[in-house]
């Protein structure tokens, strides 16, 4: 007998064999079923509920994936050979509850028990994302979540540029950008999205261009016009989160309302010369660390201020780099919101001063009397500020 059969035969003797019909019924009773085949053996099938760990990345990925070493594990794999080795060193990890499939994926599929045909990277998508499947939050799923992701931005300026920037690199499917903007040289100094040579073309056009260019597989979607009370629902239907880089409030208040109204995330920033902040508004749904509801943008701000308390970019300036700052906290934030990790900054408002390098963070408490989002609020529709707000652009 070669070693490797000898070696197999004493495992088999120590380590318990269940069939697929066992395993199905083990795992409805919340035992763990690990299937430890290679991502291409994957792509062909397995079974509902399945966690993929992989053979190679098995030891370092368990404790992640199932934390209590006295939950019940089936280990799968093709044949039933190679979940045995694996099973053995479940063992040898301190699980105290391990088995192994008899007969494997193969046996599950002959035996007409449920398959499921899993989303799954191709060699390009692996190798671009590889740092983000490292990470157990994220991980082969996490990356799934994120690539049939779809997020709105609003604004393809000084905060909309990196928090796009950054969404596409991390593999977010699609990408709205609303502006109805051209790319000017002013704009040159902090929207790393546009060039020299695209001054005078459309922002979004430029915007789609870069981004595509670090990610074709990013699908960008464009809406190069104003956004108003009579559009704005249109726009957000079908998105997912938005991510609020807008330079008035004007617009500000149009979208706190629609996503209240909508149920949609909001992720807010602003800035100002050396200042910025950042939020995230979901009343409704979103909770606080505390388990309490969040605020909407109106529980802050119940109206907007006159023009001359509220300068915009344009009038008053901004430190080129710190939309940056402010728009990669949105991009954070939204990339915890689609993988659903984290905390994210509901009920927190995070401050930033370049000037002192400082953050502060802020408590918001949500307002039960807010007409928008409070207690016994009726929406009570759309206000158009643009005559009382400041615009300019970031």
């Amino acid at each position: 007998m070669k070693a490797n059969e000898r070696l197999l035969a004493e495992l088999k003797a120590r380590i318990p064999e269940v069939g697929p019909r066992e395993a199905l019924g083990l795992q409805s009773r919340g035992a763990a079923l690990v299937d430890v085949r290679e991502p291409d053996e994957i792509a062909q099938g397995t079974a509902p509920g399945a966690l993929r760990l992989g053979r190679g990345f098995l030891e370092i990925r368990i404790e992640e994936a199932v934390p209590d070493v006295q939950r019940p594990i089936v280990v799968m794999c093709g044949s039933g050979v190679r979940s045995m080795f694996a099973a053995a060193d479940l063992t040898r990890l301190g699980y105290s509850q391990v088995s192994s499939m008899a007969g494997g994926f193969a046996r599950w599929k002959a035996e007409g028990l449920p398959v499921q045909v899993p989303f799954v990277l191709d060699a390009q998508a692996r190798e671009r994302y590889s740092r983000h499947l490292l990470m157990p939050e994220v991980g082969e799923s996490g990356q799934e979540k994120l690539l049939r992701s779809k997020v709105l931005l609003v604004g393809a300026g000084g905060l909309g540029c990196p928090a796009a920037f950054y969404l596409a690199a991390a593999g977010v499917g699609t990408l709205g950008l609303v502006d109805h903007d051209v790319v000017d040289r002013s704009n040159l100094q902090r929207q790393i999205l546009h060039t020299d040579a695209r001054v005078g073309s459309s922002k979004v056009a430029s915007a789609r261009q870069t981004l595509q260019s670090l990610n074709p597989n990013v699908k960008v979607i464009g809406h190069e016009t104003y956004l108003a009370s009579t559009n704005v629902e249109q726009i957000l239907d079908g998105y997912e989160i938005v991510v609020d880089g807008s330079d008035n409030f004007a617009t500000r208040y149009l979208l706190n309302d629609a996503c209240v109204k909508l149920g949609i995330p909001n992720v807010h920033g602003a800035v100002y010369r050396f200042e910025g902040q950042a939020s995230v508004f979901w009343p409704g749904r979103g909770r606080t660390a505390s388990g309490q509801p969040g605020p909407c943008y109106r529980c802050l701000y119940p109206e907007p201020p006159p023009p001359q308390y509220a300068p915009s970019c344009a009038e008053a300036g901004v430190l080129g780099v710190l939309p940056g700052v402010i728009g990669l906290l949105q991009a954070t934030e939204t990339i915890k919101l689609l993988l659903g990790i984290g905390e994210p900054l509901i009920g927190r408002m995070l401050y930033f001063d370049a000037l002192r390098g400082s953050f502060s963070e802020l408590t918001l408490e949500r307002d039960p009397a807010c007409r928008y989002c409070g207690d016994d609020a009726v929406f009570p529709g759309y206000i158009d500020y643009e005559r009382f707000c400041a615009t300019g652009a970031h």
